[in-house]
């Protein structure tokens, strides 16, 4: 076999199947989470049979109404792959809709291997997927996967093999409305000859749907469930971040005892172990979030969230299309801004991509996660999210604020319109939930660890250079980073903070996890100090002063901090990615120059209304 393309409806499972095939060492033709775009990947060697894998984009028919369907046709027709067979991915519970996709491919003329996912749903119902039945019907080998746990993997690549090369050229499939609905009218008469009945499962979902999408109790329901995500990304991740608090912690006094005194010795055990350890003991966290995430994705309530934003998106000029991106940028802005292509009308793409920095990335979680820590001293898991929580409903707000500002700037085009297929309710697979959470972590630590390591090294030889040799704290207050941040001091000065706080937030230009990371090292945390890291550093910070002798850490400082980074655009690579999927650099460095204003502006507002209540000690 050569090249074997997976065409399906959106959540039919395609990439999940994908994954299975390949072992998920595909070459990625663009940013992980992009939904406009293929993969390629080739088939594990487990299987015996080496060929190449093309997971397309969803498709509802193969007459394209999006642009992400117009890349499955284009990947599909290409000449160039020559694709032996099609593997056309079905969500079992929902035949009736998808096997008319089917029927279009079966007149391509590339033989068609049907891979019936959601298998697991019928198990619930106590029978089986009768693969043998449906294959009759259709003319076409049917195998039932089980995507979470894959089986049935080694039958699709069996029957894979089994099928005969195309021999005719590809015709091009254009129905009008009459036959679509003829096909779909006998998919419905040949899901009721199989199944005889509708999934008790569906049922339970419908009853389900009454309480959580109900314009009542859903607003409330959707804000218990965030509230009582970020709740435990504190008292769940503790005990895991003490253990990494611990031993990067007992590596730095290993490292401080071994390595002969000296300069080296200090920039191995408080230049790279201490930042990086500052940065990395808030790893747990990070994974808890995705757990809850990809605990929400699998059971389907994530779905229902879209569905609940939509008509508050379309008021301020977005459409519901725009949700899809948003969501993405609570991980990352980048395949977030890919992702935005989908959005049809170009006024709402604008102000998809112009609004998608105010999401809360997994970037900001580090720095939210230290100064929340030392506003709540001691730990309060309920406050500390209730905090957190009002961050991202903030940031939320926020965007919703600014693109319904801006839509009312230029007149608004609403060509665009918004539907999503809402899966079954299911209980989420333990072993596929932790396996989604360990690989986003992991890319998350693969990310920043080597941009922290890199700042690292630049901020010690910043603070510890020219006077090395030199006592504390005269070396550090007289570095070449002291210089820098005391001429830019007086910006900073508003905001309730001085010089060492300036550096960390320049730095966190790069990535801004690199602020914890800046913050550990200009504010001395070494190995010798008996706290472990994350300790000493709030020791540091309650312990440091301003130049006129006030605290530099209160209430006041710390909120204008969390509203400075709620706000501002911090990440170099969202702001490339915009200048090219805009294909303005006026657009990108408007959007930088927006944002951070914004931010520095209502930073400094925070800390001046603070500060006059009394919050500043």
């Amino acid at each position: 076999m050569g090249n074997v393309v997976l065409i399906g409806t959106p959540n039919s499972g395609k990439t999940t199947l994908f994954n299975w095939l390949t072992g998920r060492n595909q070459k990625v033709v663009n940013y992980p989470g992009s939904t406009v775009d293929y993969s390629k990947g080739m088939s594990l060697d487990v299987y015996g049979s080496s060929f190449s894998v093309f997971d397309s984009p969803g498709t509802y028919s193969l007459k394209p109404k999006s642009p992400e369907e117009e890349v499955t046709l284009r990947l599909l027709y290409d000449p160039e792959k020559s694709f032996q067979a099609v593997v056309a991915v079905v969500d079992s519970t929902q035949l009736e809709r998808q096997l008319p996709l089917v029927q279009q491919l079966k007149e391509v003329g590339i033989p068609v291997v049907v891979a019936l996912t959601m298998k697991d749903l019928h198990q619930l119902d106590k029978r089986e997927v009768p693969a043998e039945k449906i294959e009759k019907e259709l003319g076409v080998p049917v195998v039932a996967v089980d995507g979470l746990l894959g089986k049935g993997m080694d039958e699709l690549v069996l029957r894979l093999n089994q099928v005969k090369s195309p021999t005719e050229e590809m015709t091009v499939t254009d129905w009008g409305i009459e036959k679509y609905q003829d096909v779909l009218q006998g998919s419905r008469e040949l899901v009721g000859r199989i199944f005889g009945g509708d999934l008790s499962v569906r049922e339970k979902t419908d009853k389900l749907d009454q309480f959580f999408l109900s314009p009542v109790f859903g607003g409330f329901v959707f804000c218990a469930i965030m509230i009582g995500l970020f709740s435990s990304i504190f008292w769940a991740a503790t005990p895991f971040m003490d253990m990494v608090d611990i031993g990067f912690s007992t590596f730095a006094d290993l490292a401080g005892s071994v390595i002969v005194p000296g300069l080296f010795n200090d920039f191995i055990s408080n230049g790279i172990l201490a930042s990086l350890g500052a940065v990395l003991i808030f790893v747990p966290q990070i994974f808890i979030l995705f757990i809850g995430i990809s605990f929400l994705e699998d059971s389907g309530y994530l779905a229902r969230a879209a569905t609940i934003v939509d008509r508050p998106l379309s008021k301020v000029g977005m459409t519901g299309r725009s949700f899809v991106p948003l969501l993405s940028g609570f991980a990352c802005a980048v395949p977030a801004i890919m992702a935005a292509r989908t959005v049809k009308s170009p006024l709402a793409r604008w102000l998809t991509v112009f609004v998608i920095p105010f999401m809360t990335c997994s970037a900001r979680l580090p720095v939210y996660a230290l100064l929340i820590s030392f506003l709540f001293l001691g730990g309060n898991p309920f406050w500390s999210g209730l905090v957190l929580a009002s961050l991202y409903i903030g940031a939320i707000a926020l965007s919703l604020i600014s693109s319904s500002i801006l839509s009312k700037i230029v007149k608004t085009d609403r060509t665009d319109s918004f539907a999503m297929e809402l899966p079954l309710y299911r209980l989420p697979k333990p072993v596929h939930v932790l396996k989604q959470s360990l690989r986003r972590t992991k890319a998350y630590v693969f990310k920043s660890g080597p941009i922290i390591f890199v700042f690292a090294v630049i901020v010690w030889l910043g603070s510890t250079f020219p006077h090395y040799q030199a006592e504390e704290p005269f070396r550090t207050q007289e570095s070449y980073a002291a210089q820098m941040g005391k001429a830019l001091e007086p910006m900073f000065e508003p905001m309730g903070v001085d010089w060492r706080v300036g550096v960390g937030m320049i730095s966190a230009f790069a990535a801004r996890e690199v602020f914890v990371s800046t913050l550990a090292v200009v504010m001395n945390i070494t190995a010798e100090d008996e706290d472990t890291i994350q300790e000493s550093l709030l020791t540091q910070m309650q312990e440091a002063k301003r130049p006129d002798g006030e605290k530099m850490f209160s209430i006041a400082s710390v909120a204008a901090l969390l509203v400075f980074f709620m706000i501002a655009l911090q990440c170099m690579s969202t702001v490339g990615v915009v200048i090219k999927e805009m294909g303005s650099w006026t657009y990108g460095v408007g959007q930088l120059v927006a944002m951070n204003s914004l931010a520095y502006f209502l930073a400094v507002a925070t800390y001046q209304f603070l500060r006059a209540l009394g919050y500043d000690t």
